[in-house]
């Protein structure tokens, strides 16, 4: 008994009714997105027949962070945070309702994409949050690598199912359904009762409180090692996570399929992380913890450059994997940790903008870099900007993660 207070686990942060509502929100509303983003990639390719229209989507989904992200972060501050959250639901079950009878436009498609990411831009600072709000300080590890694991899982089950099933019956009941995971989202978040702290917003202007939060990040030591890895990490997965298709075509020499077993190890290996995280590491919480997953990753982009055998690049993704995962898990659970609530918001969205910027950038330089000089110097470069992150991370863990919460002055 004293072993499971000391630790606890993801079944007992499921057991409490208020995180298991917020649990279930998130993940519903993951099974909608995982059916909208395959259904989204093939319809655009039918309607433009190129894969720059594929990529198309994927800008029209990172530009709304770029722009919104730092106000998004004020509102969720300023604002009840479940409120947020389920006015972000209605408004993107709105706008992927518009798909399932409208999409044979690609103006179209592309425009709801764009809102869905804006809508998501609210969502996910929220949330984030949110959550230390609903579970106590010792159980936040646990209830972030249950939100990871359920998202995981479902990609790796249903990814699949949606590629199938849009091939057989078309994308409208794709979108229909991401709608219905919106609409039951917001009901799962309007069960849910929290007691809002005080904030003292006053009247000042949004700008200068988004400005308060990038104040805040960048005179905090610990936060500022965070966003730099995050950015820096951004800037080598964007690339290697798009290309991966490249890599296993033209260094591996893989056949067609292989990039299926590629993806897939991945999820394996994303899946039993949080798990192992939780039974061998009592307090992930640390720095180390956050900052040691970037080395992992980082030698695996250099072995995928390195080697020729699907087999061993197979077994890397998946070690691959669980560092994605645990670092994950850590990097939000310490900034829930560190950050005090009342700039919480702000502090996740600036993370969010930070990283898409570095995806968006990632993408540009990576699919050039790729093309000039070849995939290999793609993941030779990501490997050197994972390790760049730790070094950064590690120079900065002299400061203490939860000592004292940080807050603007």
């Amino acid at each position: 008994m004293a072993e499971d207070q000391r630790r606890p686990g993801m079944r007992s942060v499921l057991a409490q009714p208020d995180f298991r509502r917020l649990w279930t929100a998130r993940t519903v509303s993951q099974w909608g997105d995982i059916f909208s983003f395959v259904a989204l990639a093939i319809l655009i390719y039918r309607l433009t027949g190129s894969g720059l229209g594929v990529a198309g989507v994927v800008v029209a989904e990172i530009v709304p962070v770029l722009l919104i992200a730092p106000i998004a972060g004020v509102v969720v501050d300023r604002l009840p945070r479940v409120q947020v959250m389920v006015a972000a639901d209605v408004l993107r079950a709105a706008l992927a309702g518009v798909l399932v009878v409208w999409h044979d436009d690609p103006l179209v498609v592309y425009a709801v994409a764009f809102g869905l990411s804006a809508g998501a831009a609210f969502f996910n600072p929220a949330a984030n949050s949110v959550l230390p709000s609903v579970v106590a300080d010792r159980e936040i590890v646990a209830a972030n690598s249950a939100v990871w694991t359920a998202a995981v899982l479902s990609q790796i089950v249903l990814a699949p199912l949606a590629g199938g099933l849009v091939a057989l019956v078309g994308p409208g009941w794709a979108f229909g359904l991401n709608a219905a995971s919106f609409l039951v989202s917001a009901l799962a978040l309007r069960g849910l009762r929290l007691v809002a702290p005080p904030r003292d917003v006053g009247r000042r202007r949004l700008l200068a409180e988004a400005r308060e939060g990038v104040a805040l990040v960048g005179r905090d030591r610990l936060l500022r090692a965070l966003a730099i890895g995050q950015l820096l990490a951004a800037l080598s997965a964007g690339a290697t996570s798009a290309l991966l298709v490249v890599l296993a075509a033209e260094h591996l020499g893989a056949p067609a399929n292989a990039y299926g077993i590629l993806v897939g190890a991945i999820g394996v290996g994303a899946a039993l992380g949080p798990t192992l995280m939780l039974r061998l590491i009592p307090d992930p919480r640390r720095p180390l913890h956050v900052f040691g997953p970037y080395v992992l990753r980082g030698l695996v982009d250099l072995v995928l450059a390195s080697v020729r055998s699907l087999p061993v690049a197979a077994a890397t993704l998946a070690v691959y994997g669980i560092g994605t995962s645990t670092g994950a898990v850590t990097f939000n659970s310490l900034l829930q940790s560190h950050v005090t609530d009342r700039t919480r918001g702000r502090v996740f969205a600036l993370m969010d903008l930070l990283w898409q910027t570095g995806r968006l950038a990632s993408l540009g330089v990576g699919g050039l870099l790729a093309d000039t000089v070849g995939i290999r110097a793609v993941y030779y470069l990501g490997g050197i900007l994972l390790l760049l992150a730790a070094a950064v991370g590690f120079a900065a863990s002299r400061t203490p993660a939860r000592d004292s919460p940080s807050s603007p002055d």
